[in-house]
């Protein structure tokens, strides 16, 4: 006859492994949310989706690209969370990313493009914090004055900004 006793292994493999994935869960925001990421990931907060504040993204590693765009006069300074930073953070497993702003626009990102270009979901132009009315409160950012290639319709439709929302997905 079996007693829990003779169950202790499984039931402590059992327990250890829900402590480790409770320890794996993403912290809740503690201010308001600006960005959810959804869809194809393994790390969440919010239900099945990982809600971030502006706290939040800014505990991730962080990047700068200075480059001209066809919004801004000269060269402008973006700062914020690097796009790989935030796919690792999430534990993003799609190949893609259909990306969605405050006004709904949304375009389709291959998630290699975060990694190939260095992009940067700004934050930041110029030092200071991004609001909505200045293309906030995130931007997708590639760096075009260091591969011109990138000023192109494909790129610049890729270039989102007032992002609020990323859903990972397989194509």
């Amino acid at each position: 006859m079996k007693t829990l006793w003779s169950k202790t292994p499984v039931l402590l493999v059992l327990a250890v492994g829900l402590v480790a994935n409770q320890a794996m869960a993403l912290e809740s925001p503690a201010g308001k949310t600006v960005l959810v990421v959804s869809g194809d990931i393994t790390q969440t907060n919010v239900g099945d989706e990982a809600h971030f504040d502006m706290a939040m993204l800014a505990s991730l590693e962080q990047g700068e690209i200075v480059t001209q765009t066809p919004w801004h006069e000269g060269k402008v300074s973006f700062s914020g969370p690097l796009g790989v930073a935030l796919l690792a953070e999430v534990g993003a497993q799609g190949s893609d990313l259909r990306v969605t702003a405050l006004n709904d626009y949304a375009a389709d990102v291959p998630a290699s493009d975060f990694a190939e270009h260095g992009v940067v979901l700004a934050t930041h132009k110029d030092g200071e914090p991004m609001s909505i009315r200045e293309q906030g409160p995130l931007f997708i950012v590639y760096p075009f004055d260091d591969n011109p290639d990138l000023l192109t319709e494909t790129y610049l439709t890729r270039s989102v900004w007032q992002v609020a929302a990323i859903d990972v997905y397989d194509n």
